[in-house]
């Protein structure tokens, strides 16, 4: 296998995927970590949406939202979900396929509570993928919850984060007439060693 040089180079795909997120902050123009994620429901029929990625830890990836949502029902009924994330000034995908598992702990409720009062509001008064008959419906449901709780909104028990532990990544970046490179890392184990293969474009 050839060495891994320039912004491919290391052994860490989460190193390697902070070290192109930090450069995306600092070129891409909104929402750096934004991510097509990606899911089947009990059907098997799939469904994409754009969620913002909120951590890359040591093994996993984790975005946030409400556990009554259609997007978490089906994340967690299939127990795995696959996102891709594009940055255009960089010219660079990431794409992940894992199994996924709840963060309703302690870093969950220090993310809510890192989030602006009235947001906290919001993912409180909203009743996800649900049908809302009108908006001032909602607007209500935010106003009474405020004068409710005032700026102490505190992480509710349907809201949190999912944890993807990926079994396969693609680092993609853009070449000369469509020559890209790719290179694949996969993993038949969460404790397992990486192999890594170079993609054709």
């Amino acid at each position: 296998m050839e060495k891994r040089t320039g912004i491919f180079e290391g052994n860490d795909p989460f190193t390697l995927a902070r070290r192109w997120m930090v450069e995306a902050e600092a070129g891409e123009m909104n929402d750096p970590n934004a991510m097509a994620l990606s899911t089947v429901d009990s059907n098997g029929m799939p469904n994409a949406r754009i969620v913002l990625l909120k951590s890359i830890e040591r093994n996993a990836f984790v975005f946030y939202t409400n556990y009554e949502s259609k997007k978490a029902q089906e994340v967690f009924g299939a127990g795995k979900a696959a996102f891709v994330i594009h940055w255009k000034s960089l010219r660079r995908q990431i794409r992940c396929r894992g199994v996924v598992e709840r963060e309703d702990g302690p870093l969950a409720d220090e993310y809510f509570m890192s989030r602006s009062p009235l947001s906290r509001v919001g993912a409180v008064a909203s009743d996800q993928s649900k049908v809302l008959v009108s908006r001032s419906i909602l607007m209500e449901r935010v106003a009474n919850l405020k004068a409710l709780h005032g700026d102490e909104m505190t992480r509710p028990a349907f809201w949190g984060g999912v944890r993807i532990r990926p079994v396969e990544l693609e680092f993609w970046a853009d070449g000369e007439a469509r020559l890209h490179d790719r290179f694949r890392w996969t993993r038949g184990a969460q404790d397992a060693d990486w192999t890594v293969d170079r993609l054709y474009p």
